[in-house]
């Protein structure tokens, strides 16, 4: 179940809104009064425009496409001085550099049809603007010098900044990302918030915290020995892309592995095409509803993806792969083989554990099978229930006894409502 999203939400509409008389207002004030240290434009410009270039190839999910290109944009944005004299090129001129930057990288990212997507941007000129206004003024005047000195107070300070940067990220992240599953009709319940958040703040312990640290050296390498600290600077960055990449990569590889092995019972006539993609993905969005973690919606997923792959040591498939149709003692048999097939795959023990407890009663169950159960069930009960999605949620209600989840089921309700799967009754 892909989520309908048939126009920004007010929330995404003013951030791009923002994003855009910022760069209108930084542009023209810097066309007009002219370039302070061109030198050093150029060289953070050229820095951010690289950066930019570099993000071929970004994967799905990557929450900074772009390291390098943050970095140098946080340090240009946190750069005071120069090879020890000061610098005076304001916020304004920095919103232009970047700005110009990001049109330059874009035209070869669009020629090959790879072009920047509109939230990262706003949020990358948004953040770096942040930065800009709480470092700028307060060190073109002489405050921070008189206050902080240059010694590890005045380093410390750009790392408080830095967090609050990095947090106001989040914070938009987490907004936009909100907007793009914007429910459908006035009455649907919202997407929740708090859990976006929490996965966004989690996320900054990664990538994130090392465009942050590395914003702060280069801006404190190029003040005590000019540009020429950029290049030597941007190596760790690098690196750790790199390595990052390969990450991305090889967990790429192993969902790719498990989604070919739950498309085993599709193959083999067990399940009906496209169930267990079907189940995972209403898995995810029930678990996010519920609050799980990034690391617990990646497990659930994967159970869920998983859950049916016991069906292949039946002698004669179950009608239409219904595993909630049959007796109890049935189900719980087809979970624990489904669990032992798991742990011999290799994968990570705690899913083979929720696809073995999938048939449990629900009080004993971990959330993550409870979850796998009712949307199991509910797809199960799709196909048998005359009056469709509405009768299978109903019939889960009935169940909510003693098979499933009260709050299992309310939240897959809420889910369905708002992704206008069906004109579902919220409970």
């Amino acid at each position: 179940m892909t989520p309908r999203w048939t126009r920004r939400a007010p929330v995404a509409r003013a951030v791009h809104a923002a994003a855009l008389l910022l760069a209108a207002t930084g542009l023209a004030h810097t066309l007009w009064y002219g370039l302070r240290e061109p030198g050093h434009a150029l060289a953070f410009g050229v820095l951010v425009t690289i950066g930019e270039l570099a993000r071929r190839g970004a994967r799905p999910g990557e929450r900074e496409p772009a390291p390098l290109g943050a970095a140098g944009a946080l340090a240009y944005a946190l750069l005071g001085r120069s090879d020890g004299q000061p610098t005076g090129h304001g916020v304004l001129q920095v919103v232009a550099v970047l700005v110009a930057a990001q049109l330059v990288a874009s035209v070869p990212q669009l020629a090959r049809g790879d072009g920047p997507d509109a939230d990262q941007v706003a949020r990358r000129l948004l953040t770096v603007s942040f930065t800009a206004v709480c470092f700028q003024p307060l060190f073109n005047s002489g405050r921070c010098e008189r206050w902080l000195g240059d010694g590890p107070y005045y380093a410390a300070f750009l790392l408080l900044l830095l967090g609050l940067t990095a947090l106001c990220d989040a914070v938009l992240a987490a907004l936009l990302l909100r907007a793009r599953t914007r429910p459908r009709g006035s009455r649907a319940t919202p997407v929740p918030y708090g859990p976006l958040l929490r996965d966004e703040l989690r996320a900054l312990t990664g990538i994130g915290s090392a465009v942050c640290a590395n914003g702060a050296v280069m801006a404190l390498g190029v003040a005590a020995a000019g540009l020429w600290a950029l290049p030597v600077l941007c190596v760790p960055l690098l690196l750790t892309q790199l390595s990052f990449r390969r990450f991305a990569a090889v967990r790429t590889t192993y969902r790719q592995t498990i989604a070919s092995l739950a498309r085993s019972t599709e193959i083999a006539g067990y399940t009906p095409h496209g169930h267990a993609r079907r189940v995972a993905e209403l898995c995810t969005a029930v678990g996010r509803e519920m609050g799980l973690t990034g690391p617990e919606l990646t497990v659930l997923e994967y159970a869920a993806l998983m859950h049916d792959i016991g069906q292949l040591s039946l002698v004669d498939p179950v009608p239409a792969g219904a595993t909630a149709l049959l007796p109890a003692a049935e189900q719980r048999r087809i979970a624990l083989l489904g669990g032992a097939v798991v742990r011999q795959t290799g994968v990570d023990p705690r899913v083979a554990v929720v696809v073995e407890r999938q048939a449990d009663p629900y009080r004993e169950q971990p959330l993550s099978a409870r979850i796998v159960r009712a949307v199991n069930a509910y797809d199960d009960l799709c196909g048998e229930s005359l009056s469709g999605p509405l009768g299978a949620l109903e019939q889960l209600r009935l169940g909510t006894g003693h098979d499933y989840q009260p709050q299992v089921v309310e939240a897959l309700a809420r889910v369905l409502a708002r992704d206008g799967a069906a004109p579902v009754p919220l409970g």
